[in-house]
């Protein structure tokens, strides 16, 4: 009995972790990343805006070689599948290009604290 009465003294003494804000879902103002967002959400971002931004016309070409080529497509586009590599290779060491998509994402993280509507509900409220 003890022993489940300290835990729940301790439980009521802790602030929320990621908790406060207009909706509990954070400190709006709170630009600090987690390990998680480091790690991994960052990457992804940089991952998808290089292949898509910065390196379209590679991946266009690469996507091209794939759909003419078929089933041989690892072997036939390897010129092509270079050229995009090192193309995003690029973009992953570019400090400012992960500056940017670090501020995009903090901006994105930060209007969700803010509203509590995620980026993709609002592109689909206003497709509506």
């Amino acid at each position: 009995m003890f022993a489940s009465k300290a835990s729940s003294e301790v439980k009521e003494g802790r602030t929320p972790r990621y908790g406060g804000g207009p909706h509990g879902l954070g400190d709006p103002d709170n630009f600090k990343l987690r390990k998680i967002e480091q790690n991994v959400v960052i990457p992804k971002i940089v991952r998808e805006r290089a292949k898509y931004e910065k390196c379209s016309e590679e991946n266009k070409v690469f996507g091209d070689c794939c759909l003419n080529t078929g089933f041989w497509m690892f072997y036939k586009c390897r010129t092509e599948v270079k050229g995009l590599n090192d193309c995003m290779a690029k973009w992953f060491v570019n400090e400012d290009f992960i500056k940017e998509c670090r501020d995009q994402y903090l901006q994105e993280r930060r209007q969700y604290r803010l509203t509590g509507v995620k980026k993709n509900a609002e592109v689909q409220k206003m497709k509506s």
